[in-house]
């Protein structure tokens, strides 16, 4: 059994390796500390409440004080840490608070772990730390697919910032015995995405009779992974009791943003005609008034630094984890598509937050 602080437990990827690991290890006792801030939903947790083995901590990564107390009173011999400010956009027009949570945060979390289990030069636990792509820089289309031996080569302020807690993980494990593992993923997808993302701001806004923005010409391209296949990848790295290993963790499924797009506006005119109902629940829809999802695609100027691809091999945690990504893009993307239109409740409140952000 295992007591495991998910830092950032109420986000989107952290709330679905929450579920994916309640439900695979039952066992094991996982208290969620979030701060909530924006990108945040406890609602997203509504189905755990009551459940003895779950437990939720308001908390921010930069409160030193209360990690340690957190830590301590509930034995916690595991960290996996998924808080961090991610949204690029944001970044570039108030980088401040990416520079304080995810560098100063993520320092003050090994500290944390370093106080409390390290003895006589022994670690008594395990730091698992997610990680970015994009502390790689930008690939060409010419370009091998970056590996866990690329090196660092940030452009913006987010991934700057995550690049520096990287290089703080290792720090700790070589200089201090900490026990750590990192995990570097391609671009998730999947439900409890909060909706400034580019998946779900189109889901949501072509729900809405609204126009989806996509920067520049719509041919940058990302690797893209669903959030359950990325939970399972942290799972077997867990499982597997390694100490100063990273691993990247992608889709196999390089789409340019125009195409991942027009795969949504394909998913939802199609689950518009499969289901009539749709139409009723989302009148404004393109599809509720006899009109195609893409005819509201339109184009934005770009913005600064915007990495052209980024494309993960993951022959590494294939080969050493046995990993592969359990649904192609296709069967992801219609799968992530009826979450939305089936949890409306969820989304709904969540736009009003959002700023008209295009693509990550």
């Amino acid at each position: 059994m295992a007591n495991i602080l998910v830092t950032g437990g109420a986000g989107f990827i952290g709330a679905n390796y929450v579920f994916y690991h309640m439900k695979h290890h039952s066992e094991d006792l996982i208290v969620v500390y979030d701060a909530l801030t924006y990108a945040s939903n406890l609602k997203s947790l509504d189905s755990l409440q009551g459940n003895a083995n779950f437990c939720f901590v308001k908390g921010n990564i930069l409160d030193y004080d209360l990690l340690v107390e957190t830590m301590q009173k509930h034995k916690i011999d595991t960290i996996v840490h998924f808080a961090a400010e991610s949204h690029v956009d944001r970044s570039i027009k108030t980088p401040d608070a990416f520079i304080k949570t995810n560098i100063e945060g993520t320092y003050n979390l090994l500290k944390a772990a370093y106080a409390l289990w390290v003895r006589d030069g022994v670690c008594h636990g395990h730091f698992h730390h997610i990680s970015t792509d994009e502390v790689f820089g930008t690939l060409s289309l010419e370009d091998n697919a970056f590996n866990e031996n690329t090196p660092y080569k940030p452009n913006s302020p987010y991934s700057a910032s995550k690049a520096a807690s990287d290089h703080l993980v290792r720090a700790f494990v070589h200089t201090y015995n900490l026990e750590a593992t990192i995990t570097n993923c391609s671009n998730n997808y999947g439900p409890y995405q909060f909706p400034e993302k580019l998946i779900p701001l189109a889901i949501t806004n072509l729900l809405d009779g609204k126009k989806v923005p996509i920067y520049g010409d719509g041919k940058q391209i990302r690797d893209w992974l669903y959030v359950e296949d990325h939970a399972r990848a942290i799972d077997l790295v867990l499982q597997a009791k390694l100490n100063d290993k990273t691993f990247n963790i992608g889709g196999r499924a390089e789409k340019t943003n125009l195409e991942v797009v027009l795969a949504i506006c394909e998913s939802i005119d199609s689950l518009f005609a499969q289901n009539a109902a749709y139409k009723e629940q989302y009148p404004q829809a393109p599809c509720a008034n006899g009109k195609s999802c893409s005819e509201f695609i339109y184009h934005v100027q770009d913005r600064p630094g915007h990495d052209r691809r980024y494309a993960i091999d993951p022959s590494l945690s294939e080969k050493e984890l046995g990993f592969k990504p359990s649904l192609d893009f296709k069967k992801g993307i219609l799968t992530t598509v009826k979450w939305y239109l089936d949890n409306e409740s969820w989304w709904r409140d969540l736009k009003a937050r959002t700023i008209d952000f295009s693509s990550r």
